[in-house]
């Protein structure tokens, strides 16, 4: 990692860093436009105010629509709310943000969001693959956000203890990277905070995860393991 560092001030245009590999990391002191990290195939991009900013990140826009479309691998810290359609079709990307618009994580199909702020509407849409994490502050996400039809929803206090410590380290390495207070704040009252965490999963993949998780226990790996859990959820009609 890091081994291209981009240091930008201002206002980036369409497209920043799309389809950038691993090695590439770009570092924004302002906000960014649609499309950001389009097809991102392994770089990082870290967004944030500039230090004088005098505004709340976690309240206001700082990238656009679109961000991370089809996006296979890679890292993302937003030290702010993006714009709709937030990781549609993202297969690999691990991204943090601060909120979002409309239709978040459409048709994702692997990847990991965690959203440290209220989502819009249609959240999880024909959602197959990877996880989410929604810090769900006032409540009425499941209810008024969240696109039930494929999704099971869990919350982070009642799940692994591997889960609770990985969405605790992406916070504090936002926090590293971003100077975000958000996050900050977060972890000073983390005791407070975990409790209003969810996560989301899709019952296919999670289906496949259970599946694989038992052909390891027998004893298998690697492609073995893949292969066995294939065919359990082929034998059962799945």
């Amino acid at each position: 990692e890091d081994t291209v560092r981009i240091n930008l001030h201002g206002s980036a245009g369409q497209s920043l860093g799309a389809f950038c590999p691993q090695g590439m990391t770009f570092f924004v002191d302002g906000d960014t436009n649609d499309y950001c990290g389009k097809g991102l195939s392994g770089a990082k991009i870290i967004v944030r105010p500039p230090k004088d900013s005098p505004f709340v990140a976690h309240e206001n826009i700082i990238t656009g629509n679109v961000c991370f479309y089809g996006a296979t691998s890679g890292k993302a810290y937003i030290a702010g709310v993006a714009g709709e359609r937030f990781c549609v079709r993202n297969s690999g990307v691990q991204a943090v943000v601060e909120g979002l618009g409309d239709h978040g994580c459409e048709y994702m199909t692997g990847g990991l969001v965690l959203c440290l702020g209220r989502t819009g509407r249609n959240f999880g849409a024909g959602m197959s693959g990877g996880v989410a994490y929604i810090l769900d502050e006032f409540g009425d996400f499941v209810s008024k956000k969240l696109n039930k039809e494929m999704v099971k929803v869990y919350p982070l206090v009642e799940c692994d203890d591997e889960d609770i410590s990985h969405v605790r380290s992406l916070i504090t390495e936002h926090e590293e990277l971003t100077g975000s207070k958000r996050a900050e704040n977060i972890l000073l009252n983390w005791d407070l905070f975990v409790k209003k965490f969810i996560k989301i999963l899709p019952q296919d993949y999670e289906r496949v995860l259970l599946a694989l998780k038992r052909a390891e226990e027998r004893g298998l790996q690697g492609d073995e393991a893949v292969q066995a859990a294939f065919e359990e959820n082929v034998a059962a009609g799945n």
